[in-house]
């Protein structure tokens, strides 16, 4: 997860996701899963910055619950 200021009033999320993680599906899950962690914990990101997740190939979370806690986790929050 990479956090860059901007000069916008809100936050913009952006998501790669390598293409070794799986099918078309598969990709599009995880970012659907990371959207929804970033919907669901606007308070928790800093103010005013870009987020950028990047998921590598080793990636294997499957679920919202399990998403959101590693996010957290990373954040400290």
């Amino acid at each position: 997860m990479i956090f860059m200021s901007n000069e916008e009033s809100f936050n913009r999320l952006g998501i790669s996701v390598h293409r070794k993680i799986g099918d078309a599906a598969r990709r599009n899950r995880i970012k659907r899963l990371i959207r929804e962690v970033f919907r669901l914990n606007r308070d928790l990101f800093p103010q005013s910055c870009d987020v950028v997740f990047t998921i590598r190939p080793e990636f294997a979370i499957n679920s919202l619950p399990d998403m959101q806690a590693s996010v957290v986790q990373v954040i400290g929050g």
